[in-house]
């Protein structure tokens, strides 16, 4: 994404001390750390709970003399604090003698029987749908959201490093992070007002956007989105609670007694209502499960306030921190409504006490409740123009006038600062590091040069290949935008090249016009689903690394020309034309079929003319940008159905084949729990009429070491052709889920992987008697039994590499069949 990478370099704001800060390690009579012990400022509500290794950090506004260190089977402790700053300490905690029947217990696991905790658990699940907005039929309220990235463990070794010279100012001024006591200094900051209208009966919900700005980098929606997607917005009343792409347990949840133990340890009146204190901690570790607290009414169960810190065990990545807290206000004298929701994460390369990172901080208030006012279904529906300049340049005033929570003084300072900072050549260079790594491109005035990760290849047609390429780019928002490559074969000594263009008509409908042409070499067959993708390239016509040998190419001159229409959110239309020819890239590969009925003539080329209607929709989906191209910032994370009917026309300039063909494909990613993933992908198709081998349906096979999606691993390419089929994909991560209970593994935060994949399909006999080919391919279906193959992987090794090992389940007897092989994958995954 584009800027996302440089903003971890930069910034600064003032420094503002807390009076009392104390940080240290809680350890038993033996020597061994005790976790989640409860550490406060003596007589105040204001504290923390020891991580997993025994440390704790906090800090107050207000002096304090002495610190609370407690913990269930052990004796309560007073630690006098000599001085504000107060590092390093030790404390001992000595076990009670009543109580050493109770340390085992209430150390690992608390009891599920007769706890009182769980009692109280028990009234907030059976309570948990009767509070806040759901209470009543209509609801609108204003909402201010304020995000923020800080780099953090600022020291000497890092303000004298080469990176920032000639921007030494911007640490002139650092502040002090109130969870961890880290020095850090602001970097980026995002504040947005919106209006919220939802209707429970209608079960409908819109937000209007009255306002954004960051500092320096207003109108990059990219950027605004991307950071809104990795705070999305949650229930801590849900079972699990998603970030970062991962399922955490959520200590309210109906299955939390089996991955949480609870404490009641308090009582008191919180904003005079009644409440009790819940302690709760893992049972285990490495599991994604949270630490903290929560205040509960005694009559109407609701959380008054939760505080949520991440254990620094759990399996997650780039991640060592994060912590939540929510406060409610009571309406009518009853209803709990959330008033703040603050969310802060440490993103860091590894989980050491001294690595240095980037704070991501979300800040949001809630306010101006309004209830049971009737909007009807035709607001909810009604599409106004999705992008308005002045959203994005609102003037100071209006800030002044809506923000519910002022900017402290280090915040202020952020947007001056980067405007002076972007004047710098340093920090220009850091800038367009940046983005070339974020986005692959080159940029320049108007013109983006690249993506320069594709710019080498390798098949056994072209051998060595080269390819230079660009894009017109002015705006984020343009409405049109001309893209086009060249390439160079060093083997068959040719040149290919791609054009394509493509122009928003009207910005509400997402009207396009498209078009474009591409001669090239292909691997055919790299998916089931046809898309005409004038600039498409899969990853098996150019892999440098191979299993076997690769001739099985095709030149193919492609044009097409498409409109495209979005009707209402995530839904798409297209309707285009396409011509194409086809022939062989190798005397070793043979696409000819015959052209008469007796079989004693054949063509090596073909020639064909088709239209087609492509309905997809993607629900879930989310994008940013409002010009002809949006990028879609939670990839992955959604369903996806796509429904393709096409025809070929024959003797439409000089086409070839008469045909119809239907094609479906459906992906859905399912959250199973605290199990993991399942991601399932489902495709079927039928072709209508006779079709030689370059217009039949390859099963994807994949002939290189790297995982492909959607493609059967084991098998070669043109193994299996069809002109019906169906098949289906199962791909189960369990993300740690086992590996975390063994001892030797559970630290290395390995994750779990199986799939199971399947295919059946035929092929008509007029189709049949058309192949000339007596040699490669040999047409074979997988007709008289489904072909299926299973695997499993490991995940997360390094934090960035994934490997799968996979089984072939039949059809052993194919020419050259592999019954093993193994595939890997590189990614960067929370």
């Amino acid at each position: 994404m584009k800027n996302l990478l440089l903003y971890c370099f930069l910034f600064c704001s003032y420094a503002v001390f807390a009076q009392t800060k104390a940080g240290g390690l809680v350890i038993d009579e033996k020597g061994d750390p005790v976790p989640f012990a409860n550490v406060l400022f003596k007589n105040s509500s204001e504290g923390t709970i020891t991580n997993d290794d025994g440390s704790f950090y906090l800090q107050s506004s207000n002096s304090y003399d002495s610190l609370s260190i407690s913990f269930v089977g052990f004796k309560s402790k007073t630690i006098p604090l000599k001085s504000d700053v107060n590092y390093d300490l030790k404390i001992t905690l000595e076990e009670e003698a009543s109580a050493l029947d109770e340390v085992v217990i209430y150390q690992g696991k608390t009891s599920k029987k007769n706890n009182p905790a769980i009692d109280i658990l028990k009234k907030i699940w059976e309570n948990r749908r009767d509070n806040g907005v759901k209470k009543f039929a209509q609801y609108q309220y204003k909402k201010y959201e304020k995000q923020e990235f800080d780099l953090n463990t600022i020291d000497s070794a890092l303000i004298n490093s080469r990176v920032f010279n000639g921007m030494e100012f911007i640490f002139e001024q650092t502040d002090t992070n109130e969870v961890t006591g880290k020095t850090y200094l602001p970097i980026f900051i995002n504040e947005a007002i919106s209006r919220v209208y939802g209707d429970n009966n209608l079960n409908e919900e819109k937000e209007i956007l009255l306002g954004n700005k960051n500092s320096g980098f207003s109108n990059n929606q990219t950027l605004i989105a991307f950071v809104k997607d990795l705070y999305a917005e949650y229930n801590i009343y849900d079972n699990y609670l998603k970030f970062f792409d991962k399922s955490f347990v959520s200590p309210l949840s109906t299955t939390g007694i089996n991955v949480y133990n609870y404490v009641l340890a308090d009582t008191a009146y919180v904003d005079n209502k009644w409440c009790y204190k819940i302690v709760y901690y893992p049972r285990r570790k490495n599991e994604l499960t949270f630490k903290g607290d929560f205040w509960v009414n005694d009559t109407t169960w609701a959380i008054k306030k939760i505080n949520m810190q991440v254990t620094k065990s759990a399996n997650i990545n780039w991640v060592k921190e994060i912590y939540i807290e929510q406060e409610y206000k009571v309406l009518n004298d009853s209803i709990f409504l959330i008033t703040r929701d603050h969310f802060m994460s440490d993103f860091a390369l590894n989980k050491k006490e001294e690595s240095r990172g980037v704070y991501g901080k979300r800040t949001t208030l809630y306010d101006d409740y309004n209830f049971d006012i009737k909007k009807g279904k035709a607001f909810f529906n009604t599409k106004g123009n999705p992008y308005q300049e002045q959203v994005y340049n609102r003037d100071e005033e209006f800030w002044e006038q809506n923000r519910i929570e002022k900017l402290n003084e280090d915040e202020r300072q952020v947007y001056d600062m980067l405007d002076t900072l972007k004047t710098v050549p340093a920090f220009k260079r850091l800038y367009n590091i940046g983005t070339i790594l974020a986005s692959g491109y080159v940029e320049f005035d108007g013109f983006d040069f690249g993506p320069i990760f594709s710019t080498f290849g390798y098949n056994d047609v072209e051998g060595i290949r080269f390819r230079a390429g660009g894009r017109t780019y002015f705006t984020r928002n343009d409405p049109w935008r001309i893209e086009g490559y060249t390439a160079y074969g060093f083997k068959d000594n040719k040149f290919k090249y791609g054009i394509a263009g493509k122009w928003l008509l009207d910005r509400k409908s997402r009207l396009i016009i498209t078009g474009g042409n591409r001669r090239d070499v292909e691997q055919l067959g790299a998916s089931l689903t046809n898309t005409n993708d004038v600039l498409g390239r899969s990853l098996a016509s150019s892999a440098l690394v191979t299993v076997g040998s690769n001739t099985s190419l095709t030149n193919i001159n492609l044009s097409t020309f498409a409109l495209e229409l979005e009707p209402f959110k995530n839904f798409n239309i297209r309707v285009g034309g396409s011509y194409r020819t086809l022939e062989a890239a190798s005397n070793q590969f043979s696409l000819a079929y015959y052209t008469n009925e007796a079989r004693t003539k054949t063509a090596s080329q073909i020639k064909q003319t088709e239209i087609s209607t492509i309905l997809s929709f993607s629900p879930g989906r989310k994008t940013t940008g409002y010009g002809v191209d949006r990028i879609v910032i939670n990839d992955g994370d959604f369903a996806q159905l796509f429904l393709n009917y096409s025809v070929g026309l024959k003797d439409v300039i000089n086409s070839d084949f008469e045909y119809e063909r239907i094609q479906f494909f459906y992906r859905q990613p399912w959250q199973v729990g605290g199990l993991g993933v399942l991601t399932s992908t489902f495709e079927a198709g039928k072709t209508f009429g006779a079709v030689p081998l370059g217009l039949l349906n390859v099963v994807p096979g994949n002939q290189t070491l790297f995982s492909i999606f959607g493609t059967f691993p084991l098998l070669n390419f043109y193994e299996f052709v069809t002109d019906s089929y169906t098949s289906l994909h199962l791909e189960h991560n369990f993300n740690g889920r086992f590996f975390s209970r063994i001892p030797g593994l559970r630290d290395l935060n390995l994750r779990e992987i199986v799939a199971i994949r399947g295919v059946v399909g035929d092929i008509s006999e007029e189709s049949q008697l058309l192949n000339a080919s007596t040699s490669n391919p040999v047409l074979m279906a997988p007709s008289r039994e489904p072909y299926w193959s299973w695997s499993v992987g490991v995940g997360n090794i390094f934090k960035v590499f994934r490997i799968d090992f996979h089984f072939r389940g039949n059809y052993f007897d194919n020419p050259d069949a592999r019954s093993f092989g193994v595939t890997g994958a590189f990614g960067f995954y929370f």
